[in-house]
């Protein structure tokens, strides 16, 4: 009785056993299933908030592009300071400014450099009055605008702002070759450089040389009036002479009474003087 009872004790306590030592061990984690695959974390897709419409305004007229200023673009371009000093003295700076303001005219100059005036004889400028520096600048000026491309279609003489073309005063020659524009003014030969500035108004061209006009420098004898031509004399003919011959005779007839009349004269003074004469000797 007592053994079964120990028996039995000890299996109870081997059970109890058991079953502390079962609970306390971790539960296992579910099984995966096979093959599965692992799928990266999709962030969220941040939508970009909407830019506010644009303000709706008036509508602002396009900006009309500047005069050009003749003086202003030379002495940006540098070496021009004689050109522009003489451009300014004379005044043809605020007449080109005005003219491009106030109308649709063009003008293509020919801009001498700083050395093409060094290249002058001393005193050149300074010897001229101020009209002539006035017909100076302007000789380098056309009236109207030229590109490159067109030189070819102008006609010989050039009109240029210092006036006449005629042989003498202020002809200016344009010839082509190529895309090379040679100028001549009788006087001198040059080439057409680079382009200064150009626009639908202007065209400014750089030169080598001073473009020194024939009537300036060069400037023809003034003609006089012609002298009256000499009357002619009438040639004589025979009738011409039979009548200086018949007024010859006629003076030559008139001669010998104007000399008898005085000789009757002459003749009665001598009466009257012997009368009185031998009156006087009968009273005594």
């Amino acid at each position: 009785m007592t053994k079964q009872t120990l028996f039995s004790l000890s299996i109870l306590l081997i059970f109890l056993f058991h079953c502390i030592t079962t609970l306390g061990q971790p539960a296992a984690a579910p099984a995966q299933p096979a093959n599965a695959p692992v799928q990266p974390a999709t962030p969220p897709v941040v939508q970009p908030a909407k830019a506010p419409a644009p303000v709706q305004s008036a509508k602002v007229p396009p900006t009309q592009k500047g005069v050009p200023d003749v003086t202003k673009i030379l002495g940006k371009a540098g070496g021009f300071s004689v050109f522009i000093r003489l451009l300014k003295s004379t005044g043809v700076s605020d007449q080109l400014y005005g003219q491009l303001n106030n109308s649709n005219n063009g003008f293509t100059i020919f801009a001498p450099t700083d050395a093409a005036f060094s290249n002058l004889k001393a005193g050149t400028i300074n010897s001229l009055s101020d009209l002539q520096k006035t017909q100076l600048v302007q000789f380098h000026i056309l009236n109207t605008v030229v590109s490159l491309s067109n030189f070819q279609t102008l006609s010989n003489p050039v009109p240029t702002e210092a006036g006449d073309t005629s042989d003498g005063e202020f002809p200016l020659n344009v010839m082509t070759a190529g895309n090379q524009v040679n100028i001549s003014t009788g006087l001198v030969n040059t080439t057409v450089g680079g382009t200064v500035y150009s626009d639908n108004q202007l065209d400014i061209y750089q030169v080598e040389k001073v473009l020194l006009p024939l009537d300036i420098f060069n400037p023809k004898p003034k003609h006089k009036a012609p002298a009256p031509a000499p009357t002619l004399s009438t040639p004589k003919t025979k009738d011409n002479d039979d009548e200086s011959q018949s007024d010859a005779t006629k003076v030559n007839e008139s001669s010998p009474v104007s000399i008898s009349g005085h000789g009757i004269l002459v003749s009665i003074e001598v009466v009257l003087v012997a009368f009185i004469l031998t009156k006087g000797l009968h009273g005594v």
